[in-house]
């Protein structure tokens, strides 16, 4: 198969990029810069020149392609309703693209919101409210499946970690504890986050691709429940520096604008998405992940 994948060359799409020409798939990758087309061309990829505001590029690769993937995303959190609405426009750019021809096309999203304080499955529909979080990549996707598109949702962990994480919750909770000099988390701490390795999320990825249900959210999420003070007090050894409790009233002079995000309790099960995938995460935990080391260097 060949897949045109954006955000080809982040942190979750290179690792999605490999797991696919390593399983025999062709792979045709978004870049928007030279480095980018150097890296996918090394990885063994084809590029299609463009980004997520270039939308003949998104309707070239799809229409090139046997399934899309994706995975790109701006990160740019001073103007994030904008980013949102790119990403919208930029799914519903693919979606019509590929519509009537039952090709696979997974979109991205995320455990966290889901429905904060109970364990989150793939049945539930998100509760987040948009005029606070205004992203809405799986509902943009998951429309296109009454149009003859066999479109899925990947739901991915708050921590997507591994190796060359440097853009992820981790890290934010990691430089804040570093400027500040202090490890910190919100009342008593066991508010819990879920996690995933980035080869396990790219893993299933590929097994969507290929065996995934129109309709179906999938979670990739291998670690159901961490609570933050754990990840705190991880940060807190490897730092060197003290760990202490913060009230939520203190949390967005200490936290910014990820203060909420360092609040939220998501814990989320992929139970449904084993079953049904045959997905088993095998790579390290959050928790190994932390206590390695590869964070702090």
């Amino acid at each position: 198969m060949k897949v045109f994948i954006t955000g080809a060359t982040g942190f979750v799409g290179s690792a999605v990029v490999k797991e696919l020409i390593g399983a025999g798939h062709q792979v045709l990758g978004l870049a928007r810069s030279e480095e980018s087309a150097k890296k996918l061309i090394e990885a063994g990829a084809e590029v299609q020149r463009g980004d997520l505001e270039d939308l003949e590029s998104l309707r070239n690769g799809a229409l090139a392609s046997d399934g899309v993937i994706h995975a790109g995303f701006l990160h740019d959190f001073s103007r994030f309703a904008e980013v949102c609405q790119i990403d919208k426009i930029a799914i519903e750019t693919i979606g019509n693209t590929l519509v009537g021809t039952n090709k696979p096309f997974l979109v991205t999203s995320g455990t966290a919101l889901i429905k904060p304080g109970i364990l989150a499955t793939e049945n539930m529909e998100s509760q987040h409210d948009l005029t606070k979080f205004p992203r809405v990549s799986e509902d943009a996707g998951l429309i296109f499946v009454n149009k003859g598109v066999r479109a899925m949702a990947i739901r991915l962990s708050p921590s997507v970690h591994g190796e060359g994480d440097q853009h992820g919750f981790v890290p934010i909770f990691i430089a804040t504890a570093r400027e500040k000099g202090k490890s910190a988390y919100i009342g008593n701490g066991e508010n819990r986050w879920n996690a995933v390795h980035r080869l396990d999320a790219a893993h299933l990825y590929r097994l969507a691709l290929e065996n995934g249900v129109a309709g179906a959210r999938y979670h990739a999420v291998a670690d159901e429940s961490i609570t933050v003070k754990s990840i705190s007090e991880a940060i807190a050894q490897h730092l060197d520096i003290p760990l202490m409790a913060i009230t939520a009233e203190e949390a967005p002079a200490h936290f910014g604008w990820f203060a909420n995000f360092a609040g939220i309790d998501c814990p989320a099960s992929s139970q449904l998405t084993r079953s049904q995938l045959n997905w088993r995460p095998k790579h390290p935990s959050l928790r190994e992940d932390l206590a390695s080391g590869i964070y702090f260097k």
